[in-house]
Formats: structure tokens, sequence, C-alpha cells
């Protein structure tokens, strides 16, 4: 008889899938102590590194909007003609910081814009979607790309067993075992803002938005034998070919664009348009150019200005707000509690945090406060000395939701396979002869119960997607 798992506290767990949302496409709600428990716990597994995306590469640059898409967003930041300095941090997930850069894995593309209304960072990928959708599964899943707790090795076979159990992963599985598993170089990576945003405008209404950036040099990838030579030599050779074509004034740009999604049109939609494993057809959501971004500038201290940055979605902008992303809704929390683990309690003081416009909170004391303030009776909220207040205008118009609170079956009327199918056939026959090879490559020591299962997600994906597999792994 198996164990029942339970909290910290020894309370037994009833559903360890899915997350408490308002309604089935609802926000998340804080009485889910069981993810939050998860969250915190992961955020503090690994002393001092970033528990995921810990090798990273980064550099500074502008963002500079050449479309008016003032009709969807107040932003500032969005503003026609508008130049904003920005910070983009590059990395790879699983991988400790000192793993190599050339690895197959899913590369971080973190972004924070300096603006004049406050920071806003966009945390996201070079994929449109994700592993999950319930963040519940999160912690569970960075565990199978870490190391095994006895032999200290990375395990195929957790990886595998995992997505074979998981079958809202095939969409973005399809795309890290295809040849874009593995960029050249960061360059020529596209970034995206993967979960669904909202923009608000001047009149208060509100747009669902996804956040697109095309590298301008061209999406190019390398094989599994290329990037083992690669390893062999230099296992920095993404930091590198970063650095040195910035230094040599080969500045890599992307193209900044936008899908819309008006709030008629989400109630409407065929699946959840908030679901973090799919992605928006462009036929009926086509990309809207906003502008163009550029990397020019070197950080003069890799530990201060990249190690130290410190990205979060919870830092949004007047105009740009959030969704009931459940994946959103948990990194909102998740990524500031890391970072007050990680880098300290008031880690957005440090310069490469810090915005450019004034900050006026009510926080106060903690590790590496090293702010002086001026002497004042309003250290405190509401207070009668004139200290900073609210501003009521900036209210977001009310979200709609509907339902009852529960744990929601996240795969319950809920496709995992069209789109994985709809990208499986996009490809030439020579990008699904190396997704099968990459796929049976990283197949190796994995039990075949856990690969037959696998087989058979493949097959609901496309008879020849399981057969060449199957072929590949010679069974």
């Amino acid at each position: 008889m198996k164990k029942t798992m339970t909290t910290t506290a020894g309370n037994p767990i009833a559903d360890n899938q899915n997350s408490i949302t308002a309604g089935e496409y609802g926000p998340v709600l804080m009485q889910d102590y069981q993810l939050i428990e998860k969250l915190a716990h992961q955020n503090r597994e690994r002393i001092p590194e970033r528990v995921v995306h810990a090798k990273g590469s980064g550099a500074f640059g502008e963002l500079e909007i050449t479309n008016d898409i003032s009709k969807y967003t107040k932003a500032k930041v969005f503003e026609k003609g508008e130049k904003t300095r920005m910070l983009l941090r590059f990395s790879t997930v699983a991988g400790e910081a000192g793993a190599a850069d050339a690895e197959r894995d899913v590369r971080g593309f973190a972004l924070k814009f300096y603006t004049k209304e406050g920071n806003w960072d966009l945390v996201g990928n070079n994929t449109p979607v994700f592993f999950i959708r319930d963040p519940q599964k999160f912690p569970d899943f960075i565990h199978t790309q870490k190391r095994h707790p006895q032999s200290n090795l990375r395990s195929n076979t957790a990886a595998w067993d995992f997505w074979s159990l998981s079958p809202e992963s095939l969409h973005q599985v399809t795309i890290l075992m295809s040849d874009r598993g593995i960029p050249k170089s960061y360059r020529h990576v596209n970034g995206y803002g993967s979960h669904t945003y909202s923009l608000i405008n001047e009149n208060n209404e509100r747009f669902w938005v996804k956040f697109h950036f095309k590298t301008k040099q061209g999406i190019e990838t390398i094989t599994n034998e290329e990037a083992a030579k690669i390893v062999a030599s230099d296992r920095e050779s993404n930091q590198r070919d970063l650095f040195e074509n910035i230094e040599k004034g080969n500045f890599p740009q992307w193209d900044f664009k936008i899908q819309i999604m008006t709030e008629e049109q989400a109630r409407d939609f065929e699946f959840n348009p908030f679901d973090l494993t799919k992605v928006w057809p462009h036929a009926d959501y086509p990309l809207i150019d906003v502008g163009v971004l550029t990397l020019n500038e070197n950080p003069k201290n890799y530990f201060n200005e990249i190690e130290q940055a410190s990205f979060s979605p919870s830092n949004v902008v007047p105009g740009i707000s959030f969704s009931p992303d459940k994946m959103l809704q948990a990194r909102i929390f998740s990524y500031p509690d890391a970072h007050r683990y990680r880098v300290g309690t008031h880690y957005e003081m440090l310069p490469v945090n810090r915005p450019i416009v004034d900050v006026n909170t009510y926080h106060t004391a903690g590790s590496m406060n090293f702010e002086e303030k001026e002497v004042t009776d309003a250290y405190y909220e509401p207070n009668s000395f004139n200290g900073a207040v609210e501003n009521r205008d900036l209210l977001e118009p009310d979200l709609v939701i509907n339902g009852d609170a529960n744990r929601y079956d996240h795969n319950k009327n809920n496709d995992n396979y069209v789109q994985a199918r709809n990208l499986f056939n996009l490809m030439s026959d020579y990008q699904k002869e190396q997704l099968f090879n990459n796929i049976a490559e990283s197949m190796d020591g994995v039990p075949l119960e856990i690969i037959e299962r696998q087989l058979s997600h493949f097959k609901k994906v496309s008879s020849e997607y399981e057969a060449g597999v199957r072929t590949a792994l010679k069974i």
C-alpha cells in the first residue's frame, strides 16, 4: 500500500496535480498552501545560484517603438518613438552555473525595461510554450531536470518518466527534441513572453496579449554531434559569442511583435487562451509589429549586473498587466520570493535592479538595506504626515470570474496532442529524422515501460511520429 503524500506539517494531500483556482480558467487562490509551500521550498533548494536558469549571459540595450499600438495600451514604454534602456539575460534552464552552453535545453529570455513608470520585466523563453500548465507540477518537473539525490547524476529516466505521465508536455518536448533544441548562439534565438498578459488602454479597456521577439539574425541551430565537439573545447560558447559580437559592434537585434485577443474572443475561444502549453494560431491572431530591440552594451561587471540581476513578472507598469494563466499567477509570487532568498531582502535597491524613477515604499529594515531615507513621521500608511499615497486612477478594469473554487483537472477536456501534431506536420523529412534520433539518444538507459508509455503519446500525435522514434530506438 502506497503512503499518503503530506505537507511538511504532516497534513495529507488530496491533489498534487492541480492548483486551486476560482473557476476552471480562473486565477490561483492564496489559500492553496501546498502550491505556495512547494514553490517557496523550491526557491530555497540551492545556495547561492539560481535554482533554475543558473547558467546565463546578458547584455544591455534599447527597445525602440516604431509603430502605434495606443489603441491597446496606455503604457508609456509603448508610445511610438519611445526608446527605453533594458537588460536581457539569456540562460539554460536545467544546468548549474558551471554547465556548458551548448546543451539541449530551453533557453531563458529574461528582459528588464527601465521605463519612465518603473521597471517592466518580461521573463520568458526561446519557446512560445512550456512543459506544464499548472504550477503545482513545476517543482516536481524541475527535480527531474536536476541531479538524482543518490548518484548526483542527471537522469534520463526521471525526465521521460515525468513527461510520459504528463501528456501536456508533448508540445514543448517536441520543440526541445527538434533541431531547435540546441541554438547556435543566443543571437540566433527568438524570445517569447510565453504567458498571456493583458494590455489596458486609456479607456480602461483590456486586451489579452502575447509578446514575441523575432531574431533578425535568423534561427540557426546545431546538432548533438556538433554540440559535443563545441563543449569539448569551449563550455562558454554562447557567452563568448554574445560578448565578442557586441564588443565588435555587431549588435544583435530582434523585431518586437504582439498578438492581441479581445475579452470577447477569449470567452468564445476553442481552448483555454491562458494555457501555457498552447500557442494562439497566427492565422487567427496575426503578429502586429511594435518595434525593435537592440543589444549594444556589455556589462562592466558580470556579478553585479548579470548574476545579481533579478527579474520578475510581478513587475508591470500602468497599461501592462496579468492574466488568469495559472503558471503566471504562481510566478508572480515565486520569482520575488526567490530573489529575496538568493540575493537579499532589498535586492531591488541594487543598481542593476533599481528603477530610474523614485521609489516610495514603506518597506523598512531587513538585510542589505542601505537606503538613507529622509527623517519623517510618515513611516506607515495611511498617515497624516504627507507620505506617499495610493493613486486609484490606476485601478484596472474588473476581471469577471465564474465558477467554484476547486482543484480542476487541467487534463480533463483538454487536447494535449493537436498542437504537437500541427508542429510535427510542419517539419521537413530531415527535421523529423533529427527529432527521432534526438529523442532516441535522450532515452538512453530509460526503462522500456516508460519508453512504451511515451511512444503511446507520440502515436496520438501521429503514427509517423511513434514509428520514427521506435525505429530510431531499434525496438
